[in-house]
């Protein structure tokens, strides 16, 4: 593969697809200046808010008119029309996860400062190229704006004098060895360059493990916010919105998240992560979904701290186990039908049956978290201990996202029931469950009062 950066500009880029993936592509080609139509038959709501140009309509080789760059982001079959339509006008295509209807593949890009470092893999093996842009965002030093301002000017200074191509790198080293001169350390790849504020005794930084709440950043709490934008470095939870937090701050970020069934860092990295970060003077975040101490492994860290000598602060998170629920009409305590709620984690088998003969069948509201692909043998065990096979149970998926979704229904459907793939959900059984569809009838009759006393008053002439 030939390597290159595109000067996208006011240029008209055509994606094709109106979906997840579609969506996803557009931050980075409308931060590149680019004109972008959008051509699907079905458009999700937060590409229409985007401001970018919205075709509804199955795709056309017209669509590519005076395109620069195509993404094809939509079926295969669509995809291999995309591509024969681009190559007759010879323009590169991007398809996404289909690089058999593709003439351009993108990598693992880390952007920092104006430094943009790109890692491809042909289109092979995308997650590879993604591990690796981790590896090398954490590596970069967190000060490189103060590198780019110092290189940019040296860069001028040593043109108008005529220096040498080949005199200029060890100049450069020299001037940005400079920059560290007088300051706590000299190695600029860590950033222990500054004073140190807010330090406990021992000189070094509490590590802030923070909650980042169900999904939607707006959920994060203003202190998360604030740790977020002091960090240096963050390690963050496979669920946390990467996007949000890449605006929110200019630290190291890695993603140290576990999902089931796929490979992940395993817990005791973390704690070398974050012990080492910390003792070279670094201020550590360790962003976690929902709330650190809820089946967050919250407390494993906090005490792998405390025994190697590093303070530790919790900034408590909105907790999925409450969020999830309630964003969907269902509370998990309500005066009548529960007054207590049950939250377990619904991955280890032989944990949820102690804990399930510890309670009277239908007595609380069971919450399960990490419990939705093993659902139909959750809902066999609670009526095996006793739970009515007509309990109201529900699914709730990607809470407080765009791609929030919710199924209820009896206990026993529970098996039966398809959330969409990869996304990661709450389970929820009990008599509250019957709160959801109560708000939506009563939502769907206030909605149609309204509409029946707005059309009285135009039918009066008021």
């Amino acid at each position: 593969m030939f390597p290159a950066f595109l000067n996208l500009a006011s240029r008209r880029v055509v994606v094709v697809g109106g979906g997840r993936v579609a969506a996803s592509k557009l931050e980075a080609l409308l931060a590149a200046g680019a004109d972008v139509t959008v051509v699907a038959p079905d458009v999700r709501p937060e590409i229409e808010r985007r401001g970018v140009i919205v075709v509804r309509r199955p795709f056309d080789a017209a669509d590519l008119d005076g395109a620069w760059w195509v993404v094809a982001a939509a079926p295969k079959e669509v995809n291999r029309q995309v591509l024969a339509a681009a190559e007759a006008k010879r323009v590169f295509v991007n398809a996404v996860d289909d690089p058999d209807h593709a003439t351009a593949y993108l990598g693992g890009v880390v952007r920092r400062q104006g430094v943009t470092v790109a890692i491809s893999t042909d289109g092979r093996a995308p997650a590879l190229a993604g591990l690796l842009r981790e590896a090398l965002d954490a590596w970069l030093p967190g000060d490189l704006d103060e590198w780019m301002s110092a290189a940019d000017e040296a860069r001028r200074a040593w043109k108008a004098q005529g220096v040498p191509m080949e005199q200029r790198r060890p100049l450069l080293l020299e001037t940005l060895n400079r920059l560290y001169e007088g300051r706590l350390g000299s190695d600029p790849l860590h950033k222990s360059t500054q004073p140190l504020e807010s330090t406990c005794e021992g000189g070094l930084t509490p590590v802030s493990l923070v909650g980042a709440g169900p999904g939607d950043p707006e959920l994060w709490t203003v202190r998360a916010v604030q740790r977020v934008k002091e960090a240096d470095l963050v390690l963050y939870d496979a669920l946390v919105d990467v996007d949000a937090l890449r605006r929110a701050t200019r630290a190291q970020c890695f993603c140290v998240g576990k999902r089931a069934r796929r490979d992940s860092v395993p817990q005791e990295t973390i704690h070398r992560l974050m012990i080492r970060a910390a003792k070279q003077g670094k201020r550590v975040v360790r962003l976690k979904g929902g709330d650190p101490f809820v089946f967050g492994r919250g407390g494993e860290e906090a005490l792998a701290l405390a025994m190697a000598g590093v303070p530790c602060e919790v900034v408590p998170g909105v907790t999925t186990a409450v969020a999830a629920p309630e964003l969907a009409g269902i509370p998990v305590t309500h005066r009548g039908l529960a007054s207590a709620f049950l939250v377990l984690a619904g991955h280890t088998s032989e944990a949820v049956d102690n804990t399930l003969r510890s309670v009277r069948p239908n007595s609380v509201s069971m919450v399960i978290l990490m419990g939705v692909g093993a659902r139909a043998d959750l809902a066999s065990r609670l009526m095996a201990h006793g739970w009515s096979a007509e309990t109201p149970a529900a699914i709730v998926c990607a809470a407080s996202t765009p791609d929030a979704w919710t199924w209820a229904g009896a206990l026993a459907q529970l098996g039966a029931a398809m959330p969409p793939a990869g996304l990661a959900g709450v389970l929820v059984v009990g008599e509250v469950v019957r709160v959801r569809e109560v708000l939506a009838t009563a939502s769907k009759q206030s909605l149609a009062g309204q509409r029946s006393h707005v059309r009285s008053h135009i039918l009066s002439g008021t």
